[in-house]
């Protein structure tokens, strides 16, 4: 019964973060919907990556009612997934929005995202097809920038 218990409890506390190919990144970048997808690709070893999380949280909670999706696709080594990345999540409260590239070469998907995109992050995709939107930003967003962004391209919906 204790072994049992102690199963349960580990359980609760595992954490699946998806793992994703390049593949993935086209169909979204691809969808036929009127979601508005917003793509953060950061890691966790990523000081300003870190830094500009809780924005995407609070974008998350805002826009959740509406069409926007909020994925933040995390960019670290695959062996760092279980000793690293899952702790991380654990820790800053962020479960449910985080994917992971599971892709070992970089070159197979970073031009996928933005052919301006050097590959350094963070970086941020704002994509809907149906609507004509296709923005990257190279770069960590300061304080609202993240959410201006998001509704400039959405006002124009």
């Amino acid at each position: 019964m204790l072994l049992f218990c102690f199963l349960v409890l580990q359980n609760l506390h595992a954490q699946h973060i998806p793992s994703i190919k390049a593949a993935q990144l086209t169909e979204w970048k691809n969808a036929e919907n009127d979601t508005l997808y917003v793509i953060n690709f950061w890691a966790s070893w990523c000081a300003p990556c870190v830094a500009e999380i809780p924005s995407f949280l609070a974008l998350h909670q805002k826009y959740a009612p509406q069409k926007v999706k909020v994925i933040l696709v995390d960019c670290d080594f695959n062996r760092d997934l279980e000793t690293k990345v899952k702790p991380f999540i654990r820790q800053k409260n962020i479960e449910g929005l985080v994917v992971h590239m599971a892709e070992k070469d970089p070159n197979t998907w970073v031009d996928l995202v933005s052919t301006e995109w050097s590959g350094a992050l963070p970086g941020t995709l704002l994509v809907c097809k149906s609507k004509g939107i296709h923005q990257f930003f190279e770069k960590k967003f300061e304080d609202d920038e993240l959410e201006l962004a998001v509704q400039a391209v959405w006002k124009n919906k």
